[in-house]
């Protein structure tokens, strides 16, 4: 799962800098992709039934109940009971089981609107010269990223197997004992410390879905005259900006919720989303 989500995230990460939101049909499928996505790994994430797993799981599925007048009920018709216990990992098994399958279709139509439009690339122009033969050259490039990836991959599994994992994880779920420190996996940490830096709960709960959903908007805001950022530096710099916020918003996440980190990552919220305020107005100058 973490290595399908860095190849994800590099890949939305790239769309953003070259300007692949251009192409509506194919961004929007492929935000939604992002969230199916999602919630297939937290569902997966929360299978193996231990400590963080648990918690996980109660601390995400009350987010509903901040939903205004439903909330309670939604929370008690995905638990499928009072609180989270068998009959809430049953359902999850079933939807992670179901989810990919779902995925593997919106894949499907995803791939179907980029070969209308045809694959961006780095400058953002179409030109009829200089082209050159996707194989062998590409052909190439994609055996080495698949190997390389595939090693690192290997290597992890025979060396350290657990390092990405939690290790209260291997302690058997325990609705008694509540873990000090209760933190999702790794790729999800970014949108958890914004949820976390909203005092309020319906608030955060926003925050969060707006983290992922706010991508939606760069193909109505981008009124450049090129594709991507490759021809405005200042954009660049606000880019690699946002790229630092994701990181420092991961690394905060993983922190326990006292200060400073508590005004930090409320900072780092804001700059957050104040990205996809200043970069539109920037690529205008």
């Amino acid at each position: 799962a973490s290595f399908f989500f860095i190849c994800l995230y590099l890949h939305v990460g790239r769309g953003m800098y070259y300007g692949s939101y251009m192409y509506l049909q194919t961004w929007m499928v492929g935000v939604v992709l992002l969230f199916l996505v999602m919630g297939t790994a937290f569902m997966g994430y929360v299978l193996p039934w231990g400590q963080m797993s648990f918690w996980g799981a109660t601390v995400i599925t009350n987010l509903l109940s901040a939903v205004p007048y439903l909330g309670v009920d939604l929370v008690q018709w995905v638990w499928g009971g009072f609180a989270v216990d068998n009959a809430t990992l049953t359902r999850f098994f079933t939807f992670h089981f179901v989810l990919p399958f779902i995925v593997a279709a919106a894949t499907m139509i995803h791939l179907l609107f980029l070969h209308q439009t045809g694959s961006n690339n780095p400058l953002g122009l179409n030109s009829d010269v200089d082209k050159i033969p996707f194989h062998p050259y590409f052909s190439f490039k994609d055996i080495v990223g698949f190997l390389t990836l595939s090693m690192i991959l290997i290597l992890l599994t025979l060396l350290d197997p657990y390092l990405l994992g939690d290790p209260d994880n291997f302690t058997p779920a325990n609705p008694l004992v509540t873990p000090v420190h209760i933190q999702p996996e790794w790729y999800f940490l970014f949108a958890y410390a914004i949820l976390r830096s909203i005092p309020n709960k319906l608030g955060g709960v926003i925050a969060l879905v707006l983290s992922i959903a706010i991508l939606m908007i760069l193909p109505f805001t981008n009124k450049s005259n090129f594709r991507g950022m490759q021809f405005y530096p200042i954009n660049q710099i606000l880019f690699w900006s946002l790229l630092v916020i994701v990181i420092l918003l991961t690394w905060i996440g993983a922190r326990p919720v006292e200060d400073p980190y508590v005004i930090v990552g409320q900072i780092l919220t804001v700059l957050y989303f104040a990205y996809y305020i200043l970069n539109p107005l920037m690529l205008k100058l």
